[in-house]
């Protein structure tokens, strides 16, 4: 199989990283198109794959090909692309907001489209990504994508329906744990914490933390009681958090997120 990136940008980069390490498909048969000539030279000094300027190359020359490029071109690019696509080209997208329906009248013919939706921890193979697809594409395709995408995380075949609040808990949501690592990185440092250890201390936590939640297997609240002493430390943080109404500006974040990402289609 030889896969194809129109877009070779941060995500495109990250999946590509991850194929070649897994050794799924040799890098020999990657192609990766981009607008900017230094993102594509800098795709093929690290990565050796094949680059292109034409898009239309790419689609000619790959049984797979991601549509990495933001959700504002694709209509433009697939209109490029698609007098050029085979009858059994896979179609992969990165972007939230393009539903399958649209996707399918865009390109006017059938097409086998998997609607995917990753996150940038991609970028350090550990991401999340959500799939799901149109009726074109078989049980065994589907399966060689997921392959391809476990190569840098997890991922979870759904309902196309739930793509939207997958943005919301998983697409957008590094960006909230961030802020909370740099808030307890903040504490820290108010404390007396040089920053550097500060951060190095709230991050480790919080992949720990987010370990602890996968390989056990328990509820996420019965994980915080087992920290939550009587009288101790911990409650006392706890009791503050709620006070402050940590919980519910979490969810409201989420649900605005999830309501941004409807907006798109």
């Amino acid at each position: 199989m030889k896969i194809g990136f129109i877009g070779a940008g941060n995500m495109s980069q990250a999946i590509i990283k991850g194929i070649i390490s897994s050794k799924i498909v040799s890098n020999e048969d990657i192609y990766a198109s981009d607008k900017f000539q230094p993102v594509l030279e800098k795709v093929s000094k690290e990565y050796g794959v094949k680059i292109e300027t034409d898009n239309k190359n790419i689609v000619k020359n790959c049984d797979v090909i991601f549509l990495a490029v933001k959700p504002q071109f694709y209509a433009s690019v697939i209109q490029e692309i698609s007098n050029s696509i085979k009858e059994n080209t896979l179609i992969v997208t990165i972007a939230p907001g393009q539903i399958l329906e649209n996707l399918e009248n865009t390109f006017g013919k059938k097409v086998k489209i998997v609607r995917t939706m990753p996150n940038t921890p991609a970028m350090v193979c550990e991401g999340m990504t959500a799939i799901c697809s149109n009726d074109q594409v078989t049980e065994e395709e589907l399966k060689y994508i997921c392959s391809l995408l476990n190569s840098i995380g997890k991922t979870e075949i759904v309902s196309e329906h739930l793509m939207d609040a997958v943005v919301g808990v998983s697409g957008s949501s590094p960006a909230y744990v961030y802020m909370f690592i740099e808030a307890l990185a903040d504490g820290a440092v108010m404390e007396g914490m040089p920053r550097d250890l500060a951060y190095k201390f709230a991050a480790q936590t919080v992949l720990g933390s987010a370990k602890m939640v996968l390989e056990t297997g328990m509820h996420p609240g019965a994980l915080k009681d087992m920290v939550c002493s009587p009288g101790g430390t911990t409650i006392e943080a706890v009791r503050i958090l709620e006070a402050k109404g940590m919980r519910s500006s979490i969810i409201e974040a989420v649900k605005g997120c999830v309501a941004k990402a409807k907006g798109l289609k």
